[in-house]
């Protein structure tokens, strides 16, 4: 979409939200912003899952396939929009370097991202000192995507809640939701144990909670188990200038000098299905890690917070209508990097039949939650 998207015409709907996490906030704000009365339900708080406990890391050099790369590279280019309708400071910008392939997988790596068009640089060890001086054995070889940037998702989620009350959107916190209420194949709202919440649209962003919602009307959606563990150290000075992806562990550090850190050794591409010992021993195993990368900075953590990621079996995102009439579904992995694009892309395709232009319905096309059924 162009950055001249804006509101255009209103829809006067009656619109239920499953999920406060950062994909039900963008959505949720969006939908505002074309008109829709909005609710927004969750069992919890804003951010309260996944979205409160991820690294944050908008990008598109991790992908499965082509398509799914596209929509990620939408994704980066919607926060920049996103931050513009909300008028927020856009987010650093300082990019990613990248040094977890060695020798021919680096090479694989940078021209499979060239070959999709993705602004992929090289640096040596002596330009990659420069940049980040801190680190202990500059990498002979690293990758930049100068694009990339990160993001505090609780923060983000929290601004587009609050940017959609005041576009007349409610939330209601602490409600779990059962399940979806039905009137002749035709969703009229959303079940709990303190009543129906009629709904003429529900859209279904509960993250890890989204099959048990949609099972019983056909979509066999099945969710990878993914625990991902998140450490944050104590503050320190600034010492780290970009997101690092280096072998064995991904780190960043955040404006109030706290580095975070996920637990797990490449992070992105972690399949792991359980974890295996205490938060706390694995927190001071990434501690050792960061360590021997920062040796000069003195690294103590301080918290680690365990969530189950968001990933669909074949690891795509679901985007679309199923079951009842009325119903929509939008859950994935990374909510982070795709949660600007598909608030927009979600709430245009709600505002009625093809109102998706022929770019954007082609870029949903290979996520449609059909190939479920």
């Amino acid at each position: 979409m162009g950055d001249d998207w804006s509101a255009g015409i209103s829809m006067k709907k009656q619109v239920i939200v499953i999920g406060a996490g950062i994909i039900g906030a963008s959505i949720a704000y969006q939908l505002a912003r074309f008109g829709a009365t909005v609710t927004i339900i969750d069992a919890g708080g804003p951010a309260g899952q996944a979205s409160g406990a991820s690294f944050g890391w908008i990008n598109a050099s991790f992908y499965v396939n082509p398509e799914h790369f596209a929509l990620r590279l939408a994704g980066i280019k919607a926060h920049a929009r996103l931050a513009r309708c909300l008028n927020i400071a856009e987010r650093r910008k300082n990019g990613a370097l990248c040094w977890e392939a060695k020798g021919e997988a680096l090479d694989h790596q940078a021209t499979a991202l060239r070959g999709l068009g993705y602004v992929v640089e090289e640096i040596d060890a002596a330009a990659f000192a420069t940049l980040e001086p801190n680190i202990a054995t500059p990498p002979e070889r690293c990758l930049s995507f100068p694009i990339e940037r990160a993001v505090d998702p609780a923060t983000l989620t929290a601004e587009l809640l609050q940017a959609a009350s005041a576009l007349g959107a409610r939330f209601v916190g602490g409600v779990f939701a059962g399940g979806l209420a039905t009137r002749g194949g035709q969703v009229c709202g959303v079940e709990t144990e303190l009543g129906i919440f009629s709904a003429d649209q529900v859209v279904v962003a509960a993250g890890t909670g989204t099959s048990s919602l949609l099972s019983p009307f056909g979509l066999t959606l099945k969710m990878l188990p993914r625990p991902g563990l998140l450490m944050r150290t104590r503050p320190v000075a600034p010492v780290v200038n970009h997101i690092l992806a280096a072998p064995g562990q991904e780190l960043r550090q955040l404006k109030d000098g706290r580095i975070l850190a996920p637990t797990s050794a490449s992070h992105q591409s972690d399949t792991s299905e359980v974890v295996m010992e205490r938060p706390d021993l694995l927190a001071e195993v990434a501690l050792t890690r960061l360590r021997a990368l920062l040796p000069s900075v003195d690294i103590e953590w301080e918290s680690v917070t365990l969530a189950m990621r968001p990933v669909p079996e074949d690891g795509l995102p679901v985007i679309g209508a199923c079951g009842p009439n009325g119903t929509y579904v939008a859950t994935m992995h990374s909510g982070v990097t795709l949660a600007a694009i598909v608030g927009e892309l979600v709430a245009e395709e709600l505002r009625g039949k093809d109102s998706l232009g022929s770019r954007e319905a082609a870029m949903l096309a290979p996520f449609r939650p059909a190939r479920f059924s």
